[in-house]
């Protein structure tokens, strides 16, 4: 007997589910352009580092910024919180994993010290670097003036999920139309997964919309909420949304995978999904110059009773600029990650990353395993 459906569930895909296809004609890596275009500004690589505290300080900031990429501060982390964080970090790189979780809670329970945030984009500032800074919805009111009178060049406005429609009885929910009018920088929000949530997002007038919910590697969301969406297709709908707003518009509204990011694999295969750019954190987190002194950890969530997310231990690897650029150290496509991309775009014969959206991408699912069972021996050894 039949029986009626409640749901009808359909099938999404993460990063080792899907390959991408070659393409019928190939180009130089060397002669494709990786830049990456938010409102005015247009970064070189489409490489953002996330505003995550083991990832970015103001150093970082300045490197990446150096590098053609671009770090984003988060004006709600301990470079905000206390005057000091380097002893901040390096208690919470000591801490034992029994202790780790009620101390990442006690840290990010102090509260936020106004000047330090000018102080820290005026030091990013002073250094010649592009200054981003993020804040989440609930504190953006507050924080936005203060980013914007020090200079700040973007603003991000991220939580664990962001809609354009916030109900709540406590606050009256920030309105990205309003916060366009009085705001004359960019504006990136995030984070979303759905065609729909992203469409409306593009239509309060924002200039970039980051995608992912629960697949970074320090991001406990699935576990915690069960709330996510696997990262291709996650990005492949957003893309649409992104295409049919700027049939409806005019306008171009960028669209920025946020997440679950593991080796250049993955970025090409973001890319081919419809990413205009990627957002990473532990990748980077492994660099000589990132903050957390070889761990990473989830700091979205503010609810104080739940994980704000998992530290995780990454180890270093190398210079930021090996990450990036090379020479590649290791064989898990972990450094070189512009390479990567450059390469793959060559055998799709894509000289741009809009022509690198049309690639065409089948779904694999054994391509972690085929013909790997050498380098699986070797790495579970």
């Amino acid at each position: 007997m039949a029986v009626p459906q409640f749901k009808q569930l359909r099938r999404a895909y993460g990063f080792d589910e899907v390959a991408i296809v070659p393409g019928e004609v190939t180009i130089n890596p060397d002669q494709t352009n990786t830049e990456l275009k938010i409102d005015d500004l247009t970064l070189p690589i489409p490489v953002l580092a996330s505003a995550m505290d083991a990832v970015t300080d103001v150093k970082l900031a300045i490197q990446m910024s150096k590098l053609g990429g671009l770090a984003v501060l988060h004006l709600e982390g301990v470079q905000t919180r206390y005057q000091k964080p380097e002893e901040i970090l390096l208690q919470i790189s000591q801490a034992s994993d029994a202790e780790v979780t009620p101390l990442l809670q006690k840290v990010y329970s102090q509260p936020i010290q106004e000047n330090l945030v000018g102080e820290r984009i005026a030091a990013i500032k002073k250094a010649g670097a592009v200054c981003a800074v993020s804040t989440t919805p609930t504190n953006t009111k507050r924080l936005a003036p203060l980013a914007t009178e020090a200079g700040a060049d973007i603003l991000v406005v991220a939580s664990t999920v962001t809609t354009a429609r916030h109900t709540s009885k406590s606050y009256r929910g920030l309105s990205f139309s309003e916060l366009r009018k009085t705001l004359s920088l960019p504006i990136i929000v995030g984070n979303c997964v759905s065609y729909g949530a992203c469409l409306e997002l593009m239509k309060t007038g924002i200039s970039a919309v980051l995608v992912g919910v629960g697949p970074g590697a320090a991001c406990t969301t699935r576990e915690v909420i069960g709330v996510g969406v696997p990262q291709i297709t996650a990005t492949i709908d957003c893309a649409a949304a992104r295409d049919d707003y700027q049939r409806e518009s005019g306008r171009y509204i960028p669209i920025i995978t946020d997440g679950g990011f593991r080796k250049g694999g993955d970025l090409c295969k973001a890319l081919a999904a419809g990413a205009d750019g990627v957002m990473l954190g532990s990748i980077l987190a492994q660099a000589k110059e990132a903050p957390g002194l070889g761990y990473h950890w989830g700091m979205a969530h503010p609810h104080p009773a739940l994980p704000r997310g998992t530290r995780i231990k990454v180890g270093v690897s190398g210079s930021l600029e090996q990450i990036l650029f090379g020479p590649t150290s290791v064989t898990n496509g972990s450094q070189n990650l512009i390479g990567a991309v450059r390469t793959s775009m060559g055998v799709c014969g894509a000289f741009t990353i809009a022509e690198m959206h049309q690639a065409e991408m089948v779904v694999a699912p054994a391509i972690t395993t085929e013909g790997k069972f050498w380098q699986l021996s070797r790495s579970s050894g």
